[in-house]
């Protein structure tokens, strides 16, 4: 049983860590200080459904359907351009860097974007459900894999969340904000044509 547990633990931390644009979302929300909990909740459940969802078998009819996963991909990579786009603009404009100084976001259009960055990243499907839930099938106690990487989803995603105030004085001067933004447009940017170059 805590074997099955560590599995998925680990096995989801491995995939989840990796510098995506969730990720990053999560890291600027945590570093603004703005609605943190909330987008912590809203990408911990959303890993949980889409892993219960891989241990399921959703994984096996997603990958039966290429045309699903091209529509995914297609949108993916648009959102993601125009986040690319939003945060090149940020770093363009020095005034509006500093979060301190920054118009909140509603916390609607936050778990909007949130969600957005979950649903629309083909990634997550790939690494979530088809090879999660992969994984999960092949173990003894498929249930308690997908509970254990649950968990690593919970663990990871709160870290960054509420670890990301500690870098706030580092963060504090505007220009820190443009290279912050700057590797953010790049990152979705790179990923976005990751995902249009198949």
């Amino acid at each position: 049983m805590i074997t099955s547990l560590l599995a998925g633990f680990t096995s989801a931390l491995a995939l989840i860590v990796a510098i995506g644009s969730q990720n990053a979302f999560v890291l600027r929300q945590g570093l603004r200080r703005e609605h943190v909990l909330p987008v912590v909740v809203t990408c911990a459940a959303a890993d949980a459904l889409l892993i219960a969802a891989g241990v399921g078998g959703l994984g096996s009819l997603v990958a039966d359907r290429p045309g699903l996963l091209a529509v995914i991909r297609w949108g993916g990579a648009a959102f993601l351009l125009g986040y690319a786009v939003l945060a090149a603009r940020r770093a363009l404009r020095p005034g509006r860097l500093d979060p301190r100084d920054a118009v909140g976001t509603p916390l609607r259009a936050t778990l909007l974007t949130c969600l957005a960055f979950t649903f629309l990243n083909p990634h997550v499907y790939l690494d979530t459900v088809l090879l999660l839930g992969g994984l999960a099938l092949r173990d003894p106690s498929r249930w308690l894999f997908a509970a254990g990487a649950a968990l690593a989803s919970v663990v990871w995603f709160t870290a960054l969340g509420a670890g990301a105030h500690r870098l706030a004085p580092v963060l504090a001067r505007p220009v820190t904000w443009r290279v912050l933004d700057a590797v953010i447009a790049v990152t979705m940017a790179l990923i976005a044509v990751r995902l249009l170059a198949g």
